[in-house]
């Protein structure tokens, strides 16, 4: 049994990622941006450990959360799942692009990250000296490629940690809408499956995953120069600086 602590899964990829990682048997801890709907988290999903309160959007919440999780204790996975897509950039910069990094640095290392990204990732740009200089020009697709070059950056980083970012497709949640065609069950699979299985095509880092199969990726997430410019970027933003 793992202990596992997901972003974001008070509803959506996230809640379903819970609750099958629940009905295996591992210990979830889920998260919420406020009472309310952590309260309707927990109601939902009776098998969870607790839910863990924090508005990703606010810098200050979510250095709370990153204490709250360590004082829960040590986990075997942490799934950063939890992203805002039709919102302002600041909004974008602040829940998408420095939230996981600021979890990242501050919770106790575990021993398995899994980031979500997004296939439109690939129509994104660092865009490094707009995100350092504010939010202005920041989209959804930049904060994606951010999030997997911060699993890129970690992964290098982090050599005793299986790190790996996650396309779960274009899924019908509240987020991806009604009309999305993809496949809602392949969606939040791979990283429930990344944080568990032992299988040997699970158990690598720096993977780009799309439905438990790696695919190819934004070809600047490979870039070493701009992986170091990004974190320091993140550092400066927060004020929080990662563990090497």
């Amino acid at each position: 049994m793992a202990n596992i602590f997901i972003t974001g899964s008070a509803d959506g990829l996230g809640e379903l990622a819970a609750r099958q990682l629940v009905q295996q048997g591992h210990q979830v801890v889920l998260h919420a941006r406020n009472e309310k709907r952590g309260q309707e988290a927990l109601q939902k999903l009776h098998g969870a450990a607790t839910v863990l309160i924090g508005d990703l959007s606010s810098l200050e919440e979510t250095k709370q959360l990153a204490a709250d999780a360590n004082a829960f204790g040590d986990f075997g996975a942490v799934i950063h799942n939890a992203g805002v897509y039709q919102a302002s950039s600041e909004m974008i910069i602040k829940v998408n692009t420095l939230a996981p990094y600021i979890l990242t640095c501050l919770i106790q290392r575990p021993k398995r990250l899994i980031y979500l990204s997004s296939g439109m990732h690939e129509g994104g740009q660092p865009r490094l000296k707009q995100l350092a200089g504010g939010t202005n020009g920041i989209n959804y697709s930049d904060s994606k490629l951010h999030d997997l070059l911060l699993t890129k950056a970690v992964a290098r980083l982090w050599s005793d940690v299986y790190v790996n970012a996650v396309d779960p497709g274009w899924v019908p949640t509240k987020m991806g809408g009604s009309d999305a065609t993809g496949n809602l069950e392949k969606g939040y699979e791979t990283q429930s499956w990344l944080a568990v299985s032992d299988e040997p095509e699970a158990l690598v880092s720096g993977g780009y995953f799309y439905h438990q199969q790696q695919r190819p990726y934004h070809a600047k997430a490979d870039d070493v120069s701009i992986q170091d410019e990004f974190m320091l970027v993140c550092e400066q933003l927060t004020g929080v600086k990662f563990p090497k």
